[in-house]
């Protein structure tokens, strides 16, 4: 080969390279911006890729907004695609939604079960639909859990009875599905039953029979790279064996009279995070002893605690809304108190990690967009997004943010 076509040759090599690269990064970024499951890709409230404006719009542009029925469960964002999960009159639905303009792909309906007493009034799915393997797993309000393929909303499978009772204020928690399994915590007080299945079958794998299900949902842990499902239920915190269910370690988190476990566990590392109304925030670190494990308290902030809101980490910090509505910051190592906002919000609302910013959204203030620091925070942009309150996450991708209200789901742009 002459030495010019070789020129030649190593230039179409770099360039085909460049494309590469290009390409390569354009997926990551598609898959970081993915919000399969209930607190995203990572089960910790944290979005990839978001890049701040330099200035923020003084509005936010309505792209779409679809009905999608009543419910308060975050939809699932994966490719072009968003799964919403509502009650239309006496069913449950799962819908797939074009991601561009709003339009139904395909829906699954079946009959819901009756919702009665304290719950009458938020009739609609709580639990956010998990998409992983092809499949779609929608947690309905009354307990019936579905399988759907996720490209055509198929049946896959279906239980409509895996517990014999419902908790209080009928089912809240959302499915875990990650490695090819399908973990939830269904049935009532004093008889829960933690159970996983099978993602493609929906064959019980195994499960465990005991403490009733909180309204709280349960996340993976790895010690010594064997995998957990940490679970809190109505009584405790709990790890339990990935591979067959077993008891692991427990520690005794009775809430006060009138209260409720509602706060999802936040794990970092071998450190798991819990946190209550009346109770605090503490930090336990998961340790093996002999052939077991143990649960260490490491901190307990005793004045701070969550209700309706599980707090996120970011740079050291544990970030969160009070059970009194207020704004909250603690050191993730110490647990000592580094700010307590002034100002009042709710103590229903959601917090995301979208890297330079903290995207809020407290129940009926909108869209809040915070600059946190060990200091204190600065509010950059408020939004108004819905007339009605918000209880689900909104879900955040790139200047796209979907936001699931009482009935709908809108897609805002954060700018053209």
């Amino acid at each position: 080969m002459s030495v010019r076509l070789e020129r030649i040759a190593i230039v179409n090599l770099r360039l085909q390279l460049t494309l590469l690269f290009l390409v390569l990064g354009g997926v990551a970024a598609a898959v970081a911006q993915d919000w399969p499951c209930w607190r995203g890709t990572g089960h910790d409230g944290k979005i990839g890729g978001f890049i701040a404006p330099a200035e923020w719009p003084p509005v936010l542009k309505r792209q779409w907004r679809t009905s999608v029925g009543l419910g308060d469960a975050t939809p699932a964002l994966v490719g072009d695609r968003l799964y919403a999960f509502g009650r239309l009159d006496e069913t449950e639905v799962v819908f797939c939604l074009d991601v561009g303009d709003g339009r139904e792909r395909w829906r699954h309906a079946y009959q819901a079960v009756s919702v009665t007493g304290p719950a009458e009034r938020y009739a609609g799915p709580r639990s956010s639909p998990a998409v992983a393997g092809g499949k779609v797993v929608a947690l309905g309000v009354g307990g019936v859990l579905t399988g759907l393929d996720a490209d055509t909303g198929e049946l896959a499978w279906r239980h409509e009875a895996l517990a014999a009772a419902l908790p209080m204020f009928f089912t809240s928690m959302s499915p875990l599905v990650t490695q090819g399994l399908c973990v939830v915590h269904l049935g009532g007080k004093d008889e829960g039953l933690l159970v996983a299945l099978e993602l493609h079958s929906g064959k019980v794998k195994w499960q465990w029979a005991g403490e009733g299900p909180a309204y709280a949902s349960p996340v993976p842990l790895t010690i010594n790279g064997a995998m957990q499902v940490v679970v809190q239920t109505e009584q405790s915190l709990a790890g339990h064996a990935w591979a067959d269910g077993r008891r692991l370690w427990q520690v005794p988190t009775s809430p006060k009279p009138g209260y409720w476990n509602s706060v999802t566990p936040v794990v970092a590392e071998a450190t798991v995070i819990y946190s209550g109304q009346g109770t605090g925030t503490r930090a336990v670190r998961i340790e093996s002893q002999g052939t077991g494990f143990t649960a260490r308290e490491v901190w307990h902030q005793a004045e701070l605690g969550t209700v309706y809101n599980t707090p996120v980490l970011k740079d050291g910090l544990l970030f969160a809304l009070s059970d009194r509505g207020r704004y909250f910051c603690l050191d993730q190592v110490t647990g000592a108190t580094q700010w307590i906002s002034t100002n009042r919000v709710s103590n229903f609302g959601s917090l995301v990690d979208a890297g330079p910013v903290l995207v809020t959204s407290p129940e009926k203030s909108g869209l809040v967009m915070l600059e946190p620091s060990r200091e204190g925070y600065r509010e950059l942009a408020r939004y108004p997004v819905s007339d009605t309150p918000i209880y689900a996450h909104p879900v955040v991708a790139g200047r796209r943010v979907f936001v699931r209200d009482a009935d709908s789901v809108t897609l805002w742009m954060l700018g053209d």
